[in-house]
Formats: C-alpha cells, structure tokens, sequence
C-alpha cells in the first residue's frame, strides 16, 4: 500500500513506511531500488546498529542474552498505517518480547534462523511534508531502561559521477573517502547537519534531533547512503551489550529532516 504527499511543487511517495520517493520540481532525490548499490531506498536499525556475527549474534541485557543479526530485527517486522493526509503519515510496529521473528538472512548470510529481544516495545515513523522539507519522526516507547542503538538508513541519488562531496563539522567528505570505510561506513561523529553537494541537482541538506551521529556507505558512484545513528560500532572490538547503549525514557523521540537547498 503506497501513501502519496504532495504540494505545490514537492512529492513524497512511501510504499509500507518506506521512503521510495522525494521529488522536488520533479527531481528525484530518493534512490530507485531497481538501480544498483542497495536492494531498498531506506531502512531503520533498531535495537542495535552493526554486525553482530563478531558477538555470535548475541547482545548482553539485564533480561537474558538477546539473538539479534545485523542492525536488529525492527526491519524484519511489517509497518501498520496508523493515519495519512495530504502532508502526512504515520506508521507504527508493534514487537511483543521474546516473540521469535525469522531472520531474512537465514541461511545465505546468517547462521540463526530465528531472532528475539526480551523488551516490548513500539516503534513510530512519522512523516510531514512542508514544501520542500520532509521530517521524519521516530518514537519509541519501551520499557524505561531498555538498552537500544537507533539508527535511519535512507539512500540518496547521486549523479554517478563519483564527484559529490559533502560538508559536515566544516570537514569536507569526497566519496573517495567514503569508499575506504568499506563495510564499516564512514564515521561523522558529534554533527547534527550535513550537506550533500550534488552535481546535477540541488543540493540536500540532514539535520537531525536525538542522533548527534552519522555514517556514510556507498560501493557505487549512482547513490549514497547518508544515516544518522545514536552510536558508531565499527572499527571498534566491542562486546554488544547494554553497556554500550542507550537506556530508553520510556518515550524516546528523534528528528530527521531532509531540505532540499
């Protein structure tokens, strides 16, 4: 089921609380999944971020050792449409704890078949349209004190020329740079804005609310992938536990916002 933003010269289009279009005068800034470089167009990671196979798929709690592969299991539940007008949209994910979800990545990338996390939890992704800026809003309600990493994954276009730079804590980015990071994607560390500076459209502009991180990833010059994130995991031997992640509030609320410049 596809929800349709719109006005006077902007349109967003989210197929089940993915984010598959963003046009601005007609210009598309949302990387098309039939295109090379990644098989979606955005994603969230949540509760943990990174790969968890160094950890043997396990993350240490208070309740129990959780079983969780790559960035979580919040991607392998479906989003409900929870309401939608002409400038917004709200979708949620309801997860029951210790409720078993099968792992996508199972058997082809992924020694465990089932994942679990011993917390309830909900998880919010509301979208508003304003003309050419589009706010993305997480909430999360959970238990007070369960631990959880958060990061969004969406993926942008570029013009392929392997020439768009970005800004961020006045640092400038080539794509060079972030080719070196490999899997690990590129740390920007304490920054909430970055500047993508496109070749041949306008360019983009993330701030962010609750993040205070990013990472980049990209293995092709036609799209990057440009995620804010709670914490960085890469390039670091650490042990997946709560020791290492936030505590929840209770209600957790973070802030995308995509401006197109």
């Amino acid at each position: 089921m596809k929800v349709f933003l719109k006005n006077t010269n902007s349109e967003v289009i989210i197929d089940k609380g993915e984010l598959i279009n963003f046009k601005i005068d007609n210009q598309e800034y949302i990387h098309q999944k039939e295109n090379k470089g990644w098989r979606k167009a955005d994603d969230e990671m949540f509760p943990i971020i990174g790969p968890t196979s160094k950890n043997n798929y396990r993350v240490h709690t208070k309740k129990g050792d959780a079983i969780l592969d790559q960035h979580g299991l919040l991607r392998e539940l479906a989003y409900s449409l929870v309401s939608s007008d002409e400038n917004s949209a709200k979708f949620i994910k309801i997860y029951k704890k210790n409720t078993v979800v099968n792992n996508s990545k199972f058997p082809e990338k992924s020694t465990e078949e089932n994942l679990s996390w011993p917390f309830d939890f909900s998880f919010e992704k509301n979208y508003t349209l304003e003309n050419n800026v589009l706010n993305i809003e997480f909430i999360i309600n959970s238990d007070e004190e369960m631990p959880f990493m958060l990061g969004y994954h969406p993926a942008f276009l570029l013009s392929n020329t392997g020439n768009e730079t970005l800004i961020s804590n006045d640092t400038e980015i080539t794509l060079a740079d972030v080719y070196k990071a490999g899997a690990n994607a590129y740390p920007v560390l304490n920054s909430d804005k970055i500047i993508l500076k496109n070749i041949n459209r306008n360019d983009l502009e993330i701030t962010t609310k609750g993040f205070h991180n990013f990472m980049l990833w990209t293995e092709v010059d036609n799209m990057l992938c440009i995620e804010p994130i709670t914490q960085y995991t890469s390039y670091t031997d650490q042990r997946f536990s709560e020791e290492n992640m936030s505590l929840s509030e209770g209600k957790n609320t973070f802030l995308v916002t995509i401006k197109i410049l």
